[in-house]
């Protein structure tokens, strides 16, 4: 068979979940979509939860391929996290699948969605906590705890892109970058 029908479906849900978010997908919209009658969907997954899952974490293996692409092995802590951060929030702002989830989290407070957020959030954290760990290790930051302080940062970065921006005129790059040295490196700074 040419066309991997698995692969085919999950491009649809994919595209469904995107253009109308994850409370008005229904199977039948994937199925029309994919050009798949409804029943060969069930052949791989059981439900619209586990086809999002799926759909979701290979999200994740995306973002998670984009933070590795910012992290420069000859460069300082700081400019490494600043670089990692601000290309997952690109990411996030850029994929449609991530707008539209946020959008009805915010609008619809999906529960679905919502863990979903939270799952995303919590590999953000957890990647970042890795590279804490080790500027720790080195001895080029302070000692803390690495989770912890992912998650503020991760927080903070939040705030000044999104949040500050509701009633604010947005902080651009390099004041974001700015911001971030004054506030976190220069106190983690040994």
């Amino acid at each position: 068979m040419s066309v991997d029908r698995k692969q085919l479906i999950l491009e649809a849900a994919k595209k469904s979940f995107s253009l109308f978010g994850y409370k008005a997908t229904t199977m039948d919209q994937i199925a029309k979509l994919a050009n798949v009658g409804k029943g060969t969907i069930y052949t791989f997954f059981k439900n619209k939860e586990e086809l999002f899952d799926e759909i979701i974490t290979s999200l994740i293996k995306d973002m998670k391929t984009e933070a590795e692409k910012a992290i420069n092995p000859n460069s300082s802590f700081d400019e490494n996290i600043n670089r990692v951060l601000l290309r997952l929030l690109e990411f996030r702002q850029s994929h449609q699948l991530t707008i539209k989830l946020f959008q009805e989290e915010r609008e619809l407070g999906t529960q679905a969605v919502a863990e979903v957020i939270q799952r995303v959030e919590q590999a953000v954290i957890h990647y970042m906590k890795g590279i804490i760990q080790e500027a720790i290790d080195r001895g080029e930051i302070k000692e803390c705890n690495p989770e912890i302080t992912a998650f503020v940062m991760l927080k903070m970065y939040v705030a000044l892109i999104f949040d500050w921006e509701k009633q604010h005129p947005a902080i651009d790059k390099e004041e974001i970058s700015n911001l971030f040295k004054l506030y976190f490196i220069d106190g983690l700074a040994k």
